[in-house]
């Protein structure tokens, strides 16, 4: 597939641009300790990373399931999305951007903003009641 055609199939906006669209959705559905981390420069696979934290495994698949419904909305390119049957870490592979759903436990244990910490953190509406979009 083309640059061209790909263009025409998804939407295509910046890596941090779309963290942060992706992390309100997240916030507006009561996912807890949103992260956006910008991680261009540091990763060669994606430009953004989000963590989430989910209240329980029901509320996690719901939050999988929001996002994917946005995405469809947006026409934002999804390829592939790991963890949903267990719920306990859902991966989600937006192509430019990867999002992590975990559970509490979980989140702790992987840790994964320590593996990014030098990533500078990306704003987003909703973030502690801000509109820092």
């Amino acid at each position: 597939m083309t640059s061209e055609s790909k263009k025409q199939k998804f939407n295509v906006i910046p890596g941090p641009e779309k963290a942060a669209l992706l992390a309100f959705w997240l916030s507006e559905k009561q996912a807890l300790d949103v992260r956006a981390l910008d991680v261009r420069g540091l990763s060669s696979v994606s430009d953004a990373v989000l963590v989430a934290t989910a209240k329980n495994l029901r509320h996690g698949k719901a939050l999988a399931d929001h996002v994917l419904d946005r995405c469809g909305e947006h026409r934002f390119e999804y390829l592939g999305m790991e963890g949903y049957q267990a719920g306990e870490w859902v991966l989600l592979d937006l192509n430019d951007v990867v999002v992590h759903i975990f559970q509490n436990d979980q989140r702790r244990f992987y840790n994964i903003e320590g593996m990014w910490s030098e990533a500078p953190e990306i704003a987003f509406e909703g973030a502690d009641g801000d509109a820092d979009e």
